[in-house]
């Protein structure tokens, strides 16, 4: 079932449909642009997804986004150091794109322009009735970054898309094409600090024979609602590196929408949640391998402490002309807490009949014997569990292999456990 009709609107969807009357008139996009805003809010006129949508069966939107803050920032916010040494930096700053810095051989320009001309008019829209982030980034979306990387290119320095805010509501639409041979690290990082509802979504075009890196990383407090996806193409003999770390936020929808579009594309997908408190946290993955000889790896680790509650969707589908797609997906999760919960959904759909695909998931508490282990030898308790779940997110991390962006991550991963070991 994907209709999610409603009699009656809560706060938040009243909300939303206030806000785009108030803003409609300010946000940039000509005739086509302001088709696609208006499409996105007549679907969301008709409410926001409940547990009856199978796609947000475990991410009940409509109770969870119960209420939207002021649309306004609180206060002003300024760019940050990047994670990685020797970024540039594009910073978005309370929704409003900063004068993208110069980068050699790589065009550059504000989504806001690209709005404006309807450039950027083909990315807004949504796939199904039940797209319900992509409809609500298309209906706000102000600003951001696209960039055009050419064939053959080789960025030296990692780029860092910021999206950082004060509180309030943020909007962003990043774009990355990456042409023919061309190598690049790209990361995604979202931040700040009040009360948000911040919406974002991302393009990565990768064509053929190009090797990409894209690092997103969300460490938003507890007062924040973000609703995230990134769509990838894959072209032919392609490498895409793609890793997710969620450590922060209320509620969180990351969806991931991946197509392995040319032969021999190959896809590494790594991630990790780190979920305490009330948060909520939902990671959604589609994956579509559309041509012959592609590859594809996924892994999740998630640490769940406090009565916070998690889900991954992961949806693996082999068309009947991708004949030796070798596929592998798993999820693994510690639970730490009895008041903390985690759902996982792995799924095949496989239409073709020479593949290797696979899937698995476990839920499990930190192994006694090893906790035992470690007391045995004069390490307290708290010290020894923290070791033991380091050690379960560590692994995932390390198989980046850059150790610039093992180090950032490590780092990120330390903060957290400060602040909630």
């Amino acid at each position: 079932m994907n209709m999610h009709m409603q009699t009656t609107r809560t706060p938040a969807e009243e909300a939303l449909l206030e806000a785009f009357s108030k803003l409609s008139t300010g946000l940039p996009g000509n005739g086509p642009v302001a088709e696609k805003r208006q499409e996105a809010v007549e679907l969301l006129r008709k409410g926001l997804p409940t547990r009856k949508v199978e796609a947000w069966h475990y991410t009940d939107l409509r109770r969870l986004l119960s209420r939207l803050p002021d649309l306004e920032a609180t206060a002003a916010v300024t760019a940050r150091a990047s994670i990685l040494p020797d970024s540039v930096v594009l910073s978005v700053l309370n929704g409003r794109a900063d004068a993208p810095e110069e980068i050699e051989g790589i065009t550059a320009a504000t989504s806001a322009q690209k709005l404006a001309d309807g450039t950027a008019a083909a990315l807004l829209g949504f796939e199904a009735s039940d797209d319900t982030v992509s409809a609500i980034n298309s209906a706000f979306a102000a600003d951001g970054f696209m960039l055009d990387i050419p064939a053959g290119t080789e960025v030296s320095r990692p780029i860092e898309l910021q999206n950082l805010h004060a509180g309030g509501q943020t909007h962003t639409r990043f774009a990355v094409k990456v042409g023919a041979g061309a190598t690049a690290t790209i990361v995604e990082r979202h931040s700040g600090e009040g009360e948000a509802f911040v919406s974002s979504v991302s393009h990565l075009d990768v064509a053929d024979n190009a090797n990409v890196n894209w690092i997103i990383v969300q460490d938003q407090p507890e007062s924040v609602s973000h609703l995230g996806r990134i769509n990838v193409n894959i072209g032919q003999h392609a490498k895409v590196g793609l890793f997710v770390m969620n450590a922060g936020g209320k509620l969180v929808r990351q969806e991931l929408r991946i197509v392995a579009a040319g032969e021999y594309s190959e896809l590494r997908l790594r991630g990790i949640n780190l979920l305490a408190g009330q948060s909520h946290c939902d990671v959604t993955m589609v994956l579509d391998h559309a041509a012959p000889h592609t590859t594809s790896t996924e892994l999740f680790r998630n640490v769940v402490t406090g009565r916070a509650e998690g889900a991954f969707q992961g949806q693996i589908r082999v068309a009947r002309e991708a004949q030796k797609t070798d596929a592998k997906m798993a999820c693994n999760t510690l639970l730490l807490s009895d008041e903390g919960g985690f759902s996982s959904k792995p799924e095949l759909e496989i239409f073709a009949d020479d593949v290797a695909c696979g899937h698995g998931a476990t839920v499990t508490d930190i192994e006694k014997d090893h906790l035992f282990y470690l007391m045995a030898r004069g390490i307290d308790e708290k010290t020894a569990r923290g070791l033991l779940v380091k050690a379960f997110l560590a692994e995932v991390i390390e198989e980046l292999e850059d150790e610039s962006i093992v180090d950032a991550l490590e780092t990120k991963l330390d903060a957290w456990f400060a602040a909630h070991g």
